[in-house]
C-alpha cells in the first residue's frame, strides 16, 4: 500500500480515535493540493464535521492531528485557513522510495495479491465486412484495459466476439451463387473489398426482391442445419475475413482469441429452456421474451428483451446470455468486461439484468459494460470518406504513417548535418504514426465523442504520442551524450530543487494511477499522468543541469532521468505504444 493509501487509512483511524467508532466510515476528504506552498495533500474533513460535533473546524482539525500517526512519510501536519489539514511529504521518504523504485524491474509496483480470472471482450468485427473506423475504439481501448489487468497480475482472456453468424450469410451466399460461385468453393477467389461490395448489393436485393429474400432465408436454414455446401461456403468466407482482420491486428500489435457468435449456437436452446423453467419467459406476439424492469418504449410500454423470435430463430440477446453462462461456468471468469459503443448500453443493461434475475451471475462475479463515444470528422459528424462511405481502418492507419513520414523528412532536412537511412525513417514513421492514432483515442474520456484530427495527433507539442515519445528519446540521448549506462547507476538521491521534488512526487504516483485505471477502466487517466510526467521532466531538465552537475548531484539527477524514462516506457507499453530509442 502506498503512502497516500496509508494516509487515507490513518486519517480514518484518527477520526475514530478522536470522535468514536461511529465515524469509522467517514471520508477524510483527502485531495492533492493545487499549490505546493500548502503541502502535497489536504484533508478537508474538519469543516464537514464541525457542525455535527458542535466544535470549531480548527479544533476538530487539531484533535485529528493529535491522533494522526504519519511521521514516517509526512512532516508534522499543519492547519491552514478555517481548518484544512495540510500534509507535506518528507524528503527522506521521497528519496528512499525512489531508490526502491529504481532497484525494481516493475518500478516498485507489486502484482496483485488477489489475482482474478478476467475476460475482456473487445474489437468484434463482422465477417464479410472490412474493419472500419468504428472498430478502432473497441480494439484500442480493449487492448489497453487487457494490458493493464495483465500487468497487475490477473489471468486475462482476450476474446474477439466476431459477428460470424446470422441472416447476412444467407443473403451473401445466395447472391454469390449467382454472380461469383467460385467464391463459395475455393479460397480467395475474390478479395475482401469485392466481398464487401457484393454484400452491399446482396442487401439491396434482399430489401427489394421477395424471391431473393425467400432464397436467402432458406440458405440461412441450410446453414443452421449444417448443409455441407453452405457450411463450406460459410467457412471460406470466415477464413478470408479472418486473414484480413489479422493484418490490422498485426499492425496494431493486438493479441486476441477469436470466439465468434457461432461458437455459442449449441448452447442457445438451453438458454430458452432454463428461462422458461425460472418463469421469466413470456410469449409476446409469438416471440419468447423477458420483460426487463426499468425499460420502456417510446409509448411508455414495458420493453421486452426478445430471446427467441416468432419464427424460432435466436438473436444477439440469446447469444450474449449463452456467452455469459459459458464464460462464468466454463471459463471461470470473475470479472467480464465488454468494450462496445455507447449505443449498446441499453442492450447490455437488459442482458445483465436478465442473467442476474435468472441466477446466472453469482454475487462474486462482476460484469461491466465499458461504453465509448463516436469518432467524428473535423465537421463534428461521424467520420466518413469524401464519397460518404465509412473510413476503412487500414486506410486511416496508412495515412497517419504517411503524414508522419512527411513530417519526419522535413525535420531531418532542417537539422544541419543529419542524415538517416530509409529503413530508419520507415521504422520511426510506422511506430509513431500508429502510436499517434492509438494515443489520440486513449487520451480522450472514452464516454465522449472525439474529433479525429491528423494534425493534432501527429503534433510534437501537447498531449500526443509524438510528445511522449520525444520525451523518452530525450532521456536516451542524455545516456548517449554522457556515455551513461543507466542500469549501473547507484546513488544516494539528493532532492534539492523544487523541480526535482515535483518530479519525484509525480513519479511515485504511477502505481496509484495504474490501480485506478484497473478499477474504473478509463485509460485517459494514464495518458494524463504520462503527459504531466513529460511536462514535469522537461521543467526539471531545463532548470537543473544534469551532465554538467558535480558528481554526486549528477548521478542523483541521472537516476531521476532514468526513472522518468522507465515510467514513460511502462506507461506507454500499457497503452500498447512501444518507445523509440531515437527519433
Amino acid at each position: 500500500m502506498n503512502a497516500v493509501a496509508q494516509l487515507q487509512t490513518r486519517l480514518q483511524q484518527a477520526l475514530v480515535a478522536a470522535f468514536g467508532p461511529e465515524f469509522a466510515d467517514t471520508d477524510p476528504l483527502l485531495a492533492a493540493t493545487n499549490n505546493p506552498k500548502f503541502g502535497d495533500y489536504q484533508a478537508n474533513v474538519a469543516m464537514s464535521l464541525a457542525k455535527k460535533l458542535g466544535k470549531q473546524p480548527r479544533q476538530v482539525a487539531q484533535e485529528v492531528i493529535d491522533r494522526l500517526e504519519v511521521a514516517e512519510w509526512f512532516e508534522t501536519p499543519e492547519i491552514a485557513g478555517p481548518g484544512f489539514i495540510n500534509l507535506r511529504f518528507k524528503t527522506d521518504y521521497l528519496q528512499a522510495s525512489l531508490q526502491a523504485m529504481q532497484a525494481d524491474d516493475r518500478l516498485g509496483i507489486a502484482p496483485t495479491q488477489t489475482p482474478q480470472r478476467m475476460i475482456v471482450d473487445f474489437s468484434s468485427p463482422n465477417i464479410a465486412k472490412e474493419m472500419h473506423v468504428g472498430h478502432l475504439r473497441s480494439t484500442i481501448i480493449g487492448d489497453c484495459i487487457a494490458r493493464i489487468l495483465e500487468f497487475q497480475g490477473h489471468d486475462v482472456l482476450r476474446l474477439n466476439h466476431v459477428g460470424d453468424w446470422g441472416t447476412q450469410f444467407g443473403m451473401l451466399i445466395t447472391y454469390l451463387r449467382e454472380v461469383a460461385p467460385a467464391a463459395l468453393t475455393q479460397a480467395d477467389a475474390i478479395d475482401l473489398g469485392d466481398l464487401v461490395a457484393f454484400y452491399k448489393k446482396a442487401k439491396a436485393r434482399f430489401d427489394e426482391d421477395e424471391a431473393f429474400q425467400q432464397a436467402a432465408r432458406e440458405e440461412v436454414v441450410k446453414l443452421q442445419s449444417g448443409a455441407e455446401d453452405t457450411l463450406r461456403a460459410w467457412k471460406l468466407l470466415c477464413d478470408q475475413s479472418r486473414r484480413e482482420f489479422q493484418v490490422i491486428y498485426d499492425l496494431l500489435d493486438i493479441q486476441l482469441e477469436e470466439r465468434g457468435e457461432s461458437f455459442y449456437n449449441p448452447y442457445l436452446p438451453a438458454v430458452v429452456a432454463d428461462l422458461k423453467t425460472t418463469g421469466l419467459l413470456v410469449e409476446d406476439q409469438g416471440a419468447q421474451c423477458v420483460f426487463t424492469e426499468g425499460f420502456t418504449n417510446k409509448e411508455g410500454q414495458p420493453l421486452p428483451l426478445i430471446i427467441q423470435k416468432s419464427d424460432g430463430g435466436f438473436n444477439y440477446a440469446t447469444t450474449d446470455l449463452a456467452a455469459i453462462r459459458y464464460r462464468i461456468g466454463t471459463d471461470g471468469a470473475q470479472r467480464i468486461i465488454y468494450v462496445t459503443d455507447a449505443g449498446q448500453s441499453n442492450h447490455f443493461a437488459q442482458v445483465f439484468q436478465v442473467a442476474r434475475r435468472a441466477g446466472w451471475i453469482p454475487e462474486t462475479v462482476e460484469v461491466v459494460h465499458v461504453p465509448f463515444g463516436l469518432v467524428q470528422g473535423e465537421d463534428g459528424k461521424r467520420l466518413k470518406t469524401r464519397s460518404g462511405d465509412t473510413v476503412r481502418l487500414r486506410d486511416l492507419l496508412d495515412e497517419a504513417v504517411e503524414r508522419f513520414r512527411a513530417n519526419l523528412d522535413t525535420k531531418i532536412a532542417e537539422e544541419e548535418g543529419r542524415e538517416e537511412t530509409a529503413e530508419f525513417k520507415a521504422q520511426v514513421s510506422q511506430g509513431v504514426g500508429i502510436s499517434a492514432v492509438k494515443y489520440a483515442d486513449l487520451s480522450q474520456n472514452r464516454t465522449s465523442n472525439y474529433i479525429f484530427s491528423y494534425d493534432k495527433m501527429l503534433a510534437d507539442k501537447g498531449n500526443t504520442a509524438p510528445y511522449m515519445l520525444y520525451a523518452y528519446a530525450r532521456v536516451q540521448s542524455i545516456s548517449r551524450k554522457g556515455n551513461i549506462d543507466f542500469s549501473s547507476l547507484t546513488a544516494q538521491l539528493q532532492l534539492q530543487e523544487e523541480s526535482e521534488l515535483i518530479l519525484a512526487k509525480h513519479l511515485l504516483q504511477l502505481e496509484s494511477v495504474i490501480a485506478q485505471v484497473g478499477e474504473d477502466l478509463y485509460p485517459n487517466r494514464l495518458c494524463q499522468y504520462l503527459f504531466e510526467l513529460s511536462q514535469k521532466f522537461n521543467t526539471f531538465y531545463d532548470a537543473c543541469p544534469v551532465l554538467k552537475a558535480e558528481e554526486a548531484l549528477k548521478t542523483s539527477r541521472l537516476v531521476l532521468c532514468d526513472l522518468t524514462a522507465r515510467s514513460l516506457k511502462l506507461g506507454l507499453s500499457l497503452l500498447g505504444i512501444p518507445v523509440l530509442e531515437r527519433m
